[in-house]
């Protein structure tokens, strides 16, 4: 029974783990996708503003 007590917590965090995936695959894109590209978007644009500054 070592064995099984063994195994048990490595196939509970891969369950998770795929869950996790699962979940943020299905997460993607769909209504809030434009809102997300806005956001990231935004912060790239902020990124590359400082660094013009900076360099400047």
């Amino acid at each position: 029974m070592d064995y099984v007590s063994a195994l048990v917590p490595p196939f509970v965090m891969a369950a998770f783990f795929i869950a996790l995936v699962v979940t943020i695959v299905k997460s993607q894109g769909g209504s809030n996708k434009s809102k997300e590209d806005a956001a990231v978007d935004a912060v790239i644009a902020r990124a590359e503003a400082t660094r013009q500054q900076q360099q400047n």
